[in-house]
């Protein structure tokens, strides 16, 4: 383990399938690409981060094919971004040399080269290496077997409805079903290698000048983070894994829409061998909110704002109980999830899933978590237009109706509907923050039927929710099980920081679902699948967050320096945690996990005195936090 600057080193043991927190990722606000640090492209959908795969050999070793470019000799290989950017290096040190692979795409929109292209560098530091090149697509998730024509160019592959062009410096072979060659460097060379995809095979490339722009951009981007002198948190300790979040966020979100996805992977499992196999490459809207203060907290109210307008077009297109808990990135209501039979999955963790059936679920906290994305944006100047505020006010009618309801809840659990505390709660957000955005921006609205629908929710909740023998809010009414989003009560405001009942639960949680030293299970209740899963990443952050505002502010610290422990060389984060090996498991990289990171940046810098280039914390406008002194 160690910190976003660390190199990554890794022997090469021949392994099957590469650990999850060793991949890097590049893309180009379309797409991404997965990176093995021996070389290996094992993950690269098309055209878009939710369409098809050209490799996957992630999730099946053999049919998912992959694109790799690895010394013929015993290696070591390491990983690490280029200084500010989402540009990859790897090195290989080998007995007769050291080379290095410089991964990117130019992102899209930003930079004047061909957006469809994987650039791939091959320099030589020193001696001589000789490099295995293997090309093994398989287009449309290894549903469709590959062509090949041989060109003046390299070698083309045609499969489904897409189209590769690969250029390499060398002789390159085809047969089985892939295509192989041997490059051979010394020191001093340079070679580039391009996979040109439908849309760009005949394209102008000036690969040197495509990464001097990519790296300049990126670079730019990144000045967004760091508010020089302004004595913001992301100056503190944290500065650089703030920043690389903020590079992973942005790498996560499409340009054309503003969309955000919560990672870039499928099937990747929660529990080894399990079935706890799920596609994330779509927008969940219950990351609302926590993403657009993580991205203005950043200092990228643009993209924060962009955001917003995404989910408000979504929010206007359709009637409020039409409004799904998920997307696709083009705003696609049709996620319908499939498996996929042909593919072994990442370890034997089958089956693999493509859609994501959570779409047609009723989860009621979606509605809360809406409204705290706009109370954010309004607080960083933005305004709402007439039928932007008719959006909103639909909602909040919404809610005021259909709060008693049961649902599916945040974890999007596929057993029975339950009276989730967390619902409950989140629609209690929705009122509240309906009516002070009303109130304050004179929107007209039903003020005082929210103010008593608001209170009916807050006194049925303090009467089921809180259960005085378990000492804690429970996960759902009429049980005893916990659910970390307890965490959450007075993050939102609905009960101050030091109320008692807040504090029992913080504890309680701390009791029955921490493992370790801050990892925190979502949980202890039954979901309705077999097997089990890691600790939660974004829950250890709220637990932080928990803290830290409720003036335990050494605990907060000691806890979240425990956190960053397992957070990867490269400064990335999959979705959760093996509390017994330290590895990472579910999607990666995973949004919400690094959304979590950079608020509970924010939050500790709040409570250490820190200004934010942002707006305050969600929350600390109605339920302000603990001071260290009365903690």
């Amino acid at each position: 383990m160690g910190s976003a600057n660390d190199e990554e080193r890794v022997s090469m043991t021949g392994d099957r399938f590469t650990p999850i927190e060793e991949y890097g990722f590049v893309g180009n606000l379309e797409t991404c690409a997965l990176v093995a640090p021996n070389g290996s492209v094992d993950w690269f959908p098309f055209p878009h981060v939710e369409g098809p795969s050209i490799l996957a050999a992630i999730l099946d070793a053999d049919r998912g094919g992959r694109f790799r470019v690895t010394p013929t000799a015993p290696f070591e290989g390491a990983q690490r971004y280029v200084d500010g950017t989402n540009v990859l290096e790897t090195t290989f040190d080998a007995a007769d040399g050291t080379a290095t692979v410089t991964d990117f795409f130019p992102p899209a929109g930003k930079v004047d080269h061909p957006k469809k292209v994987l650039y791939r560098k091959v320099v030589c530091v020193e001696g001589r290496v000789e490099l295995e090149v293997e090309f093994d697509p398989a287009f449309d998730y290894g549903r469709a077997d590959p062509a090949f024509v041989s060109t003046e160019k390299g070698v083309r592959a045609e499969g489904a409805d897409e189209r590769t062009l690969l250029e390499v410096p060398t002789e390159l072979d085809v047969s089985d079903g892939r295509v192989t060659g041997t490059l051979t460097v010394e020191a001093g060379d340079t070679e580039w290698l391009l996979l040109r995809c439908t849309g760009a095979e005949d394209a102008d490339t000036d690969p040197e000048g495509a990464l001097a722009d990519t790296i300049r951009y990126w670079r730019d981007w990144v000045q967004t983070c760091r508010h020089e002198g302004s004595g913001c948190i992301f100056e503190g300790p944290w500065h650089d894994l703030a920043a690389r979040s903020g590079l992973a966020l942005k790498l996560l979100t499409h340009e054309e829409t503003g969309a955000i996805t919560a990672a870039p992977t499928t099937s990747l499992p929660e529990d080894i061998g399990g079935v706890r196999n799920w596609d994330y490459r779509f927008n969940w809207l219950r990351d609302a909110g926590f993403t657009v203060q993580a991205l203005s907290s950043l200092g990228n109210s643009e993209g924060a704002t962009e955001y917003f307008e995404w989910y408000m077009n979504l929010c206007q297109a359709d009637d409020p109980e039409k409004i799904q808990p998920l997307y696709g990135l083009h705003g696609e209501s049709d996620v319908e999830e499939t498996e996929l039979e042909h593919l072994d999955g990442y370890r034997s963790s089958r089956p693999v899933r493509i859609g994501n059936g959570a779409a047609d679920q009723t989860q009621l906290d979606i509605y809360g978590e809406l409204l705290l994305a706009v109370d954010e944006v309004l607080q960083l100047g933005r305004e709402l237009d007439d039928e932007e505020w008719e959006a909103v006010h639909d909602i909040v009618e919404y809610v005021r109706d259909v709060w008693r309801d049961p649902d599916a809840g945040i974890w999007e659990v596929r057993g029975e509907a339950s009276q989730f505390v967390y619902s409950k709660v989140m629609c209690w957000v929705a009122l509240d923050r309906g009516i002070d955005i009303a109130t304050t921006h004179g929107y007209e609205a039903p003020v005082e039927a929210w103010r008593d629908a608001r209170e009916t929710i807050k006194e049925d909740v303090l009467e089921n929710g809180y259960d005085e023998d378990v000492g804690a809010f429970v996960q759902a009414y009429d049980t005893d099980a916990l659910d970390a989003t307890g965490l959450l009560i007075p993050s939102v405001g609905f009960l101050p920081f030091d109320d008692r009942r807040v504090q029992n639960t913080i504890d309680a949680i701390e009791d029955r679902l921490l493992e370790g030293d801050v990892l925190v299970k979502r949980y202890d209740g039954d979901d309705g699948l077999p097997g089990d899963e890691g600790a939660f990443v974004l829950c250890s952050c709220w637990l932080i967050d928990a803290l830290a505002l409720s003036g335990r502010v050494e605990e907060a610290i000691d806890r979240f320096e425990s956190l960053t422990e397992y957070v990867s060389p490269l400064g990335l984060l999959a979705e959760e945690i093996d509390a017994d090996t330290g590895a990472q498991l579910g999607n990666y990289p995973q949004a919400f996990s690094h959304v979590g990171l950079v608020n509970s940046t924010l939050y500790l810098g709040h409570v250490r005195g820190y200004e934010s280039p942002g707006a305050e914390p969600i929350g600390i406008r109605l339920g302000d936090p603990v001071s260290p002194e009365d903690g």
